[in-house]
């Protein structure tokens, strides 16, 4: 069997395999009661709500300074 070949024939595997276990999460969504995906944003995700873990986003509300154009990251808490 020449390199070629192997890689082939990894690849298809690879791929077969993959193709496989996305197609097995589908039919679960599609199954599922609710047949939704799992809410995996802090913000909304009510086992972090229950843990008083809450979105970084909505702790530095305010932070952003107003001026437009302005060269810092977004978040000037804490700086003078």
């Amino acid at each position: 069997m020449s390199f070629l070949e192997m890689f082939l024939t990894l690849l298809l595997f690879s791929s077969a395999v993959i193709a496989i276990a996305l197609a097995a999460m589908g039919i679960k969504i599609l199954i599922k009661r609710s047949g939704k995906f799992p809410d995996t944003h802090i913000g909304r995700n009510s086992n972090m709500k229950k843990l008083g873990i809450s979105c970084a986003k909505s702790i530095d509300v305010g932070c952003t300074p107003s001026s437009p154009g302005s060269k810092s990251d977004g978040c000037c808490c804490g700086q003078q």
